[in-house]
């Protein structure tokens, strides 16, 4: 049984070893070296966009009473009283 196991897992071993590689459009370093250059474009794109929030200095909300869902955090500013 041992050796009937041995003998099936060196010729399955042997087979795959005889077996050729899939071919790909580029050696593996042309590829890695593509994917790294494609990924920092993307880094330099996001980048690109970190001043949005810094435009214009940040103005506070108009507290409008006659809003359907009031926002609850604007200090009571629209409300006739307290």
């Amino acid at each position: 049984m041992l050796a009937t196991l041995m003998t099936t897992a060196l010729t399955v071993g042997a087979e795959a070893a005889a077996d050729e590689k899939a071919p790909t459009i580029a050696p593996p370093f042309v590829i890695g070296v593509t994917l790294f250059a494609f990924f920092v474009v993307l880094l330099f794109v996001t980048l690109s966009y970190t001043n949005l929030g810094r435009r214009h200095e940040p103005e506070d909300e108009h507290a409008d009473p006659h809003r359907q869902h009031p926002n609850k955090h604007d200090r009571h500013q629209g409300a006739a009283s307290h």
